[in-house]
């Protein structure tokens, strides 16, 4: 299945935030979008999972418009899960789960066997089995977000969207949770999209980046191809030095503050300024 943006504009009310972006979706990866706060990442998944109509453009699925579609049908094709999503007091896990399957319901086609083993296999690959009969309240974070996540693995959807689902836990469960959806990807074979914060993160379990600036696409590609010390400065303000991640063998972004940083970083940052008259000693 193909996902494409065809020259959308997004926004809310009178506020424009995205204007004109064009951008194809590559099958069977993992992209990730990324870019400074507010500058439309978020807003750009809304419309690819049809829920924020754009203002002009299109959404395609397989080259029709995901407006003309019947709901049912795109939510057998397309799973979101929101940065935030909610669910009612005290469901439970498999209650949440089971849910994922309503898109393949009808009054013809009530629950089936079919349908109890896609939820028992959700649960099996995300590894919470045993959690089905807890309620969501009674969760650590990570856990949660594995519901969640297996809640858009049983709608067994080819292409799966997901808005920070990083937001909100420490970097261990932050590891936990990628590293399900690059197994879930690897074994299943999805499309994912995502959206993400942590540009380090972003560089290891992504295929492809996305790089948005004020509603705009700046730069894609693999991360090897376009992460360096020019784009970070322009999309994010950031000076930083990129190395190679000795984990990963990808790229890493290493920050470059005001504080605590070596003799010969501080040199360069003088230099940087203009200000040549400082003694690198003053700075430090």
């Amino acid at each position: 299945m193909t996902l494409a943006a065809e020259n959308i504009t997004l926004g809310y009310g009178e506020r424009v935030i995205v204007d004109g972006l064009s951008v194809d979706v590559a099958p069977g990866v993992i992209t990730t979008v990324i870019g400074p706060n507010g500058c439309g990442k978020s807003t750009l998944l809304r419309s690819l999972g049809r829920l924020l109509k754009p203002k002009s453009g299109r959404v395609l699925l397989d080259g029709k418009a995901i407006s003309t579609m019947k709901t049912k049908d795109i939510a057998r094709i397309i799973g979101m899960l929101p940065q935030t999503p909610i669910a009612p007091e005290g469901l439970t896990v498999a209650d949440l789960v089971a849910r994922g399957r309503h898109p393949h319901q009808s009054w013809l086609r009530q629950w089936s066997a079919d349908d109890e083993a896609e939820v028992a296999a959700a649960l099996a690959q995300t590894g919470i089995a045993d959690l089905a009969g807890r309620t969501l309240d009674e969760l650590s974070g990570g856990q949660r977000q594995r519901a969640w996540i297996s809640m858009a693995l049983a709608q067994g959807t080819d292409i799966l969207l997901l808005d920070e689902p990083t937001t909100y836990l420490d970097l261990a469960h932050s590891l936990e949770v990628l590293d399900l959806v690059d197994r879930l990807h690897d074994d299943l074979g999805r499309t994912i999209v995502m959206v993400l914060h942590d540009l380090n993160l972003a560089i290891r379990y992504s295929d492809r980046l996305i790089v948005m600036n004020s509603g705009r696409i700046v730069a894609q590609g693999r991360p090897g191809d376009i992460i360096e010390p020019d784009l970070l400065r322009e999309v994010f303000g950031l000076r930083a030095q990129v190395l190679e991640d000795p984990v990963s063998g990808r790229p890493m972004i290493v920050p470059i503050g005001t504080r605590h940083v070596r003799a010969s970083a501080t040199a360069e940052r003088v230099r940087a300024s203009g200000t040549t008259d400082m003694p690198v000693e003053a700075a430090l």
